[in-house]
């Protein structure tokens, strides 16, 4: 029985609240693009994209997420609490009475296009080598890292920050009429990017 891991775009409610078994099917999906059920493989179909939420207060029936799966995720966004009119705007759309009429946006095949017209967007070496050279800083045995990160941090982030970095600048090229990636698009989008693949090792004192 295909399940909702065969849908183009997954929303998945406190991930940390899945069981290790389900964490490991999604690891495989969002890795491969594949799913393993009873010794059979399934392809999934294109666009594969996942969405996730985690409450990060509660710990009680909640399973942390592996390092491997918490790095697939391109960006991690902290929700704070809204402003007072945000706020004043969420009740009052949420206790009226009104139907919402759903109108589509895009398809599958326009998904398809712009995820392909984002690779083609051209990134000169020198933006490739910021980007490289700031996800290298924050490797603890790396020379490029500075002392702070050599005492603080265990691990730094992989290569695949560097991967999300352009692609991520590229995306925000294009979403501000440019057509091509500068090193702004990836400071812009270090912060994220970077947040959730240090590892922190707090020393006792």
């Amino acid at each position: 029985v295909k399940g909702p891991i065969f849908a183009n775009v997954i929303l998945a409610d406190e991930i940390n609240r899945t069981s290790p078994k389900t964490q490991a099917a999604l690891l495989q999906s969002m890795q491969e693009y594949q799913v393993t059920v009873g010794g059979e493989t399934y392809k999934l179909d294109l666009p594969f994209l996942v969405f996730a939420t985690q409450n990060p207060i509660e710990q009680e029936g909640t399973y942390q997420l592996p390092e491997a799966q918490l790095d697939r995720f391109m960006l991690e966004i902290d929700v704070n609490y809204p402003s007072l009119d945000e706020e004043m705007e969420i009740v009052r759309t949420t206790t009226g009475f009104g139907e919402v009429e759903l109108k589509q946006v895009l398809d599958r095949e326009r998904i398809l296009q712009l995820q392909g017209l984002v690779r083609r967007v051209p990134v000169a070496d020198y933006v490739i080598n910021y980007a490289v050279r700031l996800v290298r800083a924050t490797r603890p045995s790396d020379p490029l890292a500075p002392d702070f990160v050599k005492e603080w941090i265990a691990w730094g982030a992989g290569p695949r920050a560097s991967q999300f970095l352009i692609l991520g600048g590229k995306a925000r090229a294009l979403i501000n009429g440019r057509f091509a990636v500068s090193c702004e698009d990836v400071r812009a989008l270090a912060e994220p990017v970077l947040k959730h693949r240090l590892i922190v090792n707090y020393r006792a004192e």
